[in-house]
């Protein structure tokens, strides 16, 4: 059986190549008692003036299809430009 934070980490999976194209990365952090996975961007994805849209695009669409008990994805290290 497959634990919540194995499932987050096979859904980051999916999309690390993708980040690791562009010279980036990306690490859970936490999940929270709230169901909030808890992320950190590496790479040039820390500084990256796209690193929102990645975070809600990318990041939290891929985990909250793979993990509908997740309540929301946040980055530990970027502000949350909109």
């Amino acid at each position: 059986m497959n634990t919540l934070i194995s499932r987050i980490e096979a859904a980051l999976d999916q999309i690390r190549p993708f980040l690791e194209t562009d010279h980036g990365g990306v690490s859970l952090v936490e999940v929270t008692t709230e169901n909030v996975a808890r992320v950190e961007f590496h790479g040039a994805c820390r500084d990256c003036s796209m690193s929102y849209m990645t975070l809600k695009a990318g990041v939290e669409q891929s985990i909250l299809k793979a993990v509908p008990e997740i309540t929301a994805v946040e980055a530990v290290n970027i502000a949350n430009h909109k």
